[in-house]
C-alpha cells in the first residue's frame, strides 16, 4: 500500500456536509419553483466553452481571472457568468427561440480570484433573463424587482430593500454639467459612495481635474433623500436640458409606478440616485437588493437592462434585462448570520428496519413504500436494535418501521415516531397513510425564517 495522501479541499471551492447540502438545495429548489412560477424557462450551458467565444468581451480583470487551458488543439476557458454563454445561446439558437425569450439558469461558475470570506472560486450563480426582439417593453424592468421581491420572501427574508436607478438619469446628468467624455470613469467612482463615503468620492472626482463645483452639483442631485415620489419631483425639475435625462427620467418613474401594481410594498423599493453597476453593458434600469441589518455584505442581488446582448455574436438586436443572485454566497451570509432553520430535515422519510435473518418481508415492504412515493432506506447491516434505531436518529429519520416475527405473522408493520418516541403496529395501507400526513403537515411549515 502506497502513501497515504491527507484529503483536502481546494480553497474558494464549496463542498459541504449532509445536512447544509439539503438546506442549499431546499434554498435553489425555491428560486427554480419561483422561477418557473414567472414564466421563465430553464437552460443549462456547459461549463466549458472555446476560449474565442467565451472570452469575445472579456479583457480587464476577467482576463486575469479566468481559467482556461488547453487540450490538444482546443483552447478552451471555464465560463466565468452565465451571462457570456447566454449570449451565446441566443445568438446561435436565433431562429428556434420565441421573443421576448425568458430564461433561468443556476449553475456553478468560475473566478480564478483569491478566496476569501464570501468569494469563492467555484460558486452557483442564479440568473433570469427576459431577451427582446429587436425592442423589449419598459415595463418589463417593472416586473423584476417583483420576482425579487417574492423570492426573498420565499427564502424568509423580510428586512431588504431593492435599490433602482437608471444609467439614462446618470449619463444626461453628466452630460449637462460637461461630464460626458469621462463619464464611465466618473460612474466608477460614483459606485463606490456605499463603501467609501461622499467626501471621498468627492475627493476622487476633484483629483480627476473636475472642478469641486461641478462635483457639488451632480452629488447634490445623486445624494438627495426623500421618497420615491419626492426624487421624481426632484429630477422633474431638470427636465427639457437634455434628452438622454429626460428619457431616463420617464423610464425611473415608469418601472417605480408598475413596481407597486406588480405587488410590491413601497417599503422594499428605492430610488438610489447613486446605484450605477459597475459592468459597462447595462444601458438604463439598475437593480441592487440589501439585507438591510447587514449593509456590509453588499448588493445580494442585482442587475438591470442591457441595449443589446448577443452583439458580439450577431448583427440582431437583442435588448435584456435580469438578475443575478451569487447564491453560494447569499448561502454563507445566510448560514452565518442565523437567517436560515439549521433543523435538519432528512429527506429519507423511513428506515425500515427488519429483525430476521430472511429480510424478504422487509424488501417487499420498502419497495411498497417506494412506490407509494415515500422515499425509504432499508437497514442491511447486523447489530441489536439499540444500534439499528440510533441509526435513524443520527440522520434524523423522521419514521422507522420495525418488523420482527410478530409483525410478520400478523401481516402487520410497527411504526414508530422518531420525533415523539410513540409507537403502534399497524396495516402497511395506515403506516403508509400517516408517514404522508406527517410529510404534508411539515411542507406546510417554512424551512427558514428570520
Amino acid at each position: 500500500m502506497g502513501e497515504i495522501i491527507t484529503p483536502r479541499t481546494l480553497s474558494g471551492f464549496m463542498e459541504l456536509l449532509p445536512k447544509d447540502q439539503v438546506i442549499f438545495d431546499k434554498i435553489r429548489n425555491t428560486l427554480e419553483h419561483i422561477y418557473s412560477n414567472y414564466g421563465f424557462y430553464p437552460l443549462d450551458t456547459p461549463i466549458l466553452e472555446d476560449s474565442k467565444i467565451l472570452l469575445a468581451k472579456a479583457g480587464g480583470e476577467t482576463e486575469k481571472q479566468i481559467y482556461r487551458f488547453n487540450k490538444g488543439d482546443s483552447d478552451l476557458t471555464m465560463r466565468f457568468d452565465l451571462t457570456v454563454p447566454l449570449a451565446k445561446y441566443v445568438a446561435k439558437n436565433y431562429s428556434d427561440l420565441v421573443f421576448p425569450f425568458r430564461r433561468y439558469q443556476i449553475g456553478k461558475v468560475y473566478r480564478g480570484e483569491r478566496a476569501q470570506k464570501g468569494r469563492f472560486r467555484e460558486f452557483y450563480q442564479a440568473d433570469i433573463d427576459i431577451i427582446g426582439d429587436g425592442e423589449l417593453n419598459i415595463l418589463n424592468d417593472a416586473e423584476i424587482p417583483s420576482i425579487i421581491y417574492t423570492l426573498f420572501n420565499g427564502l424568509g427574508i423580510d428586512n431588504f430593500v431593492i435599490r433602482i436607478n437608471n444609467r439614462k438619469v446618470l449619463n444626461g446628468l453628466f452630460e449637462m454639467n460637461g461630464l460626458k467624455d469621462n463619464a464611465a470613469d466618473v460612474m466608477r467612482i460614483i459606485d463606490k459612495i456605499d463603501k467609501i463615503g461622499v467626501e471621498n468620492v468627492t475627493e476622487e472626482l476633484v483629483d480627476m481635474g473636475i472642478s469641486k463645483d461641478v462635483v457639488d452639483t451632480v452629488l447634490s442631485v445623486l445624494t438627495y433623500k426623500g421618497s420615491n415620489s419626492e426624487v421624481a419631483e426632484m429630477l422633474s425639475k431638470y427636465s427639457g436640458k437634455n434628452e438622454v435625462f429626460d428619457a431616463g427620467v420617464n423610464e425611473l418613474v415608469q418601472v417605480i409606478d408598475y413596481i407597486g401594481k406588480f405587488g410590491v410594498p413601497e417599503d422594499y423599493f428605492k430610488i438610489d440616485l447613486t446605484i450605477a453597476r459597475g459592468l459597462d453593458y447595462y444601458t438604463g434600469t439598475v437593480y441592487e437588493t440589501f439585507i438591510k441589518d447587514h449593509p456590509e455584505y453588499g448588493s445580494v442581488c442585482s442587475g438591470g437592462r442591457y441595449d443589446n446582448l448577443a452583439e458580439y455574436y450577431t448583427k440582431k438586436s437583442l435588448p435584456g434585462v435580469g438578475i443575478s443572485i451569487g447564491l453560494t454566497r447569499l448561502f454563507y451570509v445566510l448560514m452565518e448570520n442565523e437567517f436560515l432553520n439549521r433543523s435538519f430535515e432528512n429527506p429519507v422519510e423511513v428506515l425500515v428496519i427488519p429483525f430476521t435473518e430472511d429480510v424478504s418481508v422487509a424488501v417487499d415492504t420498502a419497495t411498497k413504500l417506494r412506490n407509494a412515493d415515500i422515499s425509504t432506506q432499508i437497514y442491511l447491516e447486523e447489530g441489536k436494535f439499540k444500534k439499528k434505531l440510533t441509526y435513524g436518529n443520527k440522520l434524523s429519520i423522521p419514521f422507522c418501521i420495525l418488523l420482527g416475527e410478530d409483525e410478520i405473522a400478523a401481516g402487520k408493520v410497527s411504526l414508530k415516531d422518531m420525533n415523539e418516541g410513540t409507537q403502534e403496529t399497524l396495516e402497511l395501507s395506515e403506516a403508509i397513510e400517516k408517514i404522508i400526513s406527517a410529510r404534508q403537515s411539515r411542507s406546510a411549515e417554512r424551512f427558514v425564517n428570520m
